[in-house]
């Protein structure tokens, strides 16, 4: 894959199946890092996280965008401008929700392009800092968004009652 062959643009509805398909890809992953904090996918999860990413297209504080090579979407990242957050600690942000790409072209740099756009799309509508947070086990999404400049700031640890 040639990098330079990948669009990264705004997502629309005609893409949404394909968010529901990669949105399962990601359920499926964080579940099987570790089945009791992630949930699992269930016969309607493509339909309905493509719905609610859906919902969120055409939102002044929201960005979904996707990647195409070959015209076939491989991938795509969404994220939202989010006001203070007591609970995190943290003042105004940009928060990148998802950032998926297909197995079949991982490893060809999609995830590094799809990161810079939805970072500059955030920054465009008004972001001045990012968050993300990633599941622990997922240590080749880590390098990927420590090669952007992020750095870890948050641990969460869960108990099984």
């Amino acid at each position: 894959m040639d990098p330079t062959a990948v669009i990264i643009r705004a997502a629309t509805p005609a893409d949404l199946p394909a968010l529901g398909r990669l949105a399962v890809h990601l359920m499926q992953t964080h579940h099987d890092f570790d089945r009791a904090r992630f949930m699992a996918v269930t016969a309607q999860t493509e339909r309905g996280y493509a719905s609610y990413l859906g919902s969120r297209l055409g939102q002044s504080n929201t960005v979904v965008l996707v990647a195409l090579y070959d015209g076939q979407i491989c991938g795509y990242a969404w994220g939202s401008l989010e006001g203070v957050d007591y609970m995190a600690l943290r003042g105004p942000a940009g928060a990148l929700h998802d950032l998926v790409v297909d197995s079949g072209s991982r490893g060809r740099g999609v995830g590094g392009l799809l990161l810079q756009a939805a970072m500059a799309a955030l920054e465009q509508i008004g972001a001045t800092q990012v968050v993300l947070s990633t599941a622990a086990r997922n240590e080749s999404a880590q390098r990927l968004f420590a090669r952007h400049g992020f750095r870890p700031t948050m641990i969460e640890l869960t108990r099984d009652l």
